[in-house]
């Protein structure tokens, strides 16, 4: 499983040039699922992103987490994160779970961050052509690998 979580501003996603699923200040999460996940490693994840202490306090250090400032996170699916680069100049992108076990994966992923999230979360739609915006705050971009 990978994550990769970009402190922002505000995100939106549209698909068919209309909005699907939008946020104010928190985190914009591109999630992968790869061969070999299963549920297990969700709980981690969503333990791990929304604690992760990435947020600047009163005085300009990160301290604060997305549960304390009462953030919002959209969550839009990319297997392409999965995609390997070391041959070639196609990436290989076998490395990411079939579509029919992923997206169960990616779901509930989705689901167990809305049950305990402070924010909103909104999301993506499961393979999809999407198109992604956002302001980006910091900048401030991690990866998250389980």
């Amino acid at each position: 499983m990978i994550a990769v979580i970009q402190r922002v501003l505000e995100s939106s996603v549209k698909i068919n040039n209309e909005i699907v699923g939008s946020i104010n200040q928190g985190l914009l999460v591109f999630f992968c699922v790869e061969n070999g996940d299963t549920d297990e490693k969700i709980s981690y994840m969503v333990e791990k992103i929304l604690n992760l202490r990435i947020f600047e306090d009163e005085n300009g250090k990160m301290s604060k987490s997305l549960q304390d400032i009462n953030g919002d996170m959209l969550i839009i699916s990319q297997f392409t994160l999965s995609g390997n680069t070391q041959k070639g100049r196609r990436p290989d992108f076998t490395g990411a779970a079939k579509s029919d076990i992923a997206k169960p994966i990616y779901e509930k992923f989705i689901s167990e961050v809305g049950k305990v999230i402070n924010g909103k979360v909104a999301q993506g739609q499961f393979g999809a052509d999407m198109k992604v915006a956002l302001v980006n705050d910091g900048p401030v971009t991690l990866i998250i690998k389980r």
